[in-house]
């Protein structure tokens, strides 16, 4: 078993059965509809033209490439589709590198030649994003093979492990065929993806959030700067961008469709399920730096004569925001509000208490309230939640800490 450099094959001098040189490596390729990692075939450059070497026929791969087969009996090449070219595919293209949270280029991409019985199997192993890939191409044909290999011992390795690469592929066509999902992305906190997508140029953005599952997407969409989430639904197809606008939280969904033109949000509202369209129409009617413009329809209320254990079984069936969930509200006659508990005192009581007993003074603001006022109340009273209410004090929604952080942050 040994190493090999793609910058190092390719250019290669390539031998036939008889020894002799027939021509030279210009590309690796890899289909991974049958392996994931395996070099499929080489496309050799001869004096007639391409012609595809089967990964079957290697005897030996690296500085010559040596193959069991006759060049006469060596295929033309005449297309590659449904394949990952290594050169063309992810020399210099941008990888996410999962566990560094960011963007890097692609080097160099490193092999591993495996002897089986009389041949070798070349494998892909990691993708080079540091300096000994650049180095290692820079000096090729240039600086001696002994003395290169030298050079390039002294400069520690920065590799990605195959398995944890995430191709950024903006060719659709391409990028169905290759089958390369961002399976590793999904798994980030939606604020790291949202650090990774604002690094990436635009057409990129809409590869991942293309990819990236609904609920991840948006969740992730909510982190990003609102002039990048405009960009990122602009490039989406209606329904697409629907799929991920439905996810989000009503407000969030409110305040992007507000920064589109009428005709893009009212595509993306005409696909959306009807009760989530109603919803966030409804908060595009206010203010966005009002109490209205800020809050979330998604909240939980209960009547003030419901008990602890009605609270539980409305919690468990909540499916908005864990932020929503930090506090329950109690309305009385007319569904005016009355009262607030807190999450943690329901955790710690017994089932058959009265929520009203638990009840405590609450704080709400109205609906045009401004920015800075709805501020200052969180400051004053240590909030996590604070209910918006209508002219006649019925729960009209809430504005979560979260919400006003990131009101903070954008307005620096």
């Amino acid at each position: 078993m040994s190493a090999v450099a793609l910058s190092e094959l390719l250019g290669a001098a390539v031998r036939d059965a008889s020894g002799a040189v027939r021509g030279r490596v210009r590309e690796l390729a890899i289909a991974p509809q049958d392996h994931p990692t395996r070099v499929a075939y080489l496309i050799i450059t001869t004096s007639t033209g391409e012609r595809v070497l089967s990964a079957d026929a290697l005897t030996a791969c690296g500085a010559t490439v040596r193959s069991t087969t006759d060049a006469v009996g060596w295929p033309r090449h005449t297309g590659s589709d449904g394949v990952l070219l290594l050169k063309r595919d992810l020399l210099d293209q941008q990888i996410i590198d999962v566990h560094g949270r960011k963007v890097v280029r692609v080097n160099d991409v490193e092999l591993e030649s495996t002897p089986v019985n009389s041949h070798v199997i070349l494998s892909v192993t990691a993708v080079d994003v540091g300096a000994r890939g650049a180095i290692r191409r820079l000096v090729k044909g240039v600086v001696p093979a002994f003395t290169s290999r030298a050079l390039l011992h002294r400069i520690p390795p920065r590799v990605i492990p195959w398995q944890f690469v995430d191709l950024l592929e903006t060719d659709p066509a391409r990028r169905v065929k290759l089958k390369i999902a961002y399976t590793g992305l999904s798994r980030l906190h939606p604020a790291d993806i949202a650090d990774i997508v604002e690094d990436l140029p635009p057409a990129e953005r809409e590869a991942v959030f293309e990819t990236l599952d609904e609920e991840v997407a948006a969740e992730a969409l909510e982190e990003i700067d609102p002039d990048i989430q405009v960009s990122i639904v602009e490039s989406l197809d209606s329904d697409r961008a629907a799929d991920i606008v439905t996810e989000m939280d009503p407000d969030a969904a409110a305040d992007l469709l507000g920064d589109l033109t009428a005709d893009q949000s009212g595509a993306i509202l005409e696909e959306m399920e009807p009760e989530d369209s109603r919803d966030v129409r409804q908060l595009l009617e206010f203010g966005e730096r009002t109490a209205a413009g800020r809050m979330t329809t998604e909240y939980i209320a209960i009547p003030a004569r419901a008990i602890v254990a009605d609270a539980i079984d409305v919690l468990r069936a909540f499916e908005g925001t864990r932020e929503a969930l930090a506090t329950v509200y109690l309305t009385g006659d007319g569904h005016r509000l009355v009262g607030q508990v807190p999450l943690v005192s329901i955790a710690i009581t017994n089932p058959g208490t009265l929520l009203s007993v638990l009840s405590e003074e609450v704080v709400s603001c109205e609906s045009d309230t401004p920015d800075d006022e709805v501020a200052a109340l969180f400051d004053k009273y240590n909030l996590l939640t604070l209910a918006v209410v209508d002219e006649h004090g019925r729960l009209a929604g809430i504005i979560t800490a979260d919400d006003v952080i990131a009101m903070l942050r954008h307005a620096r």
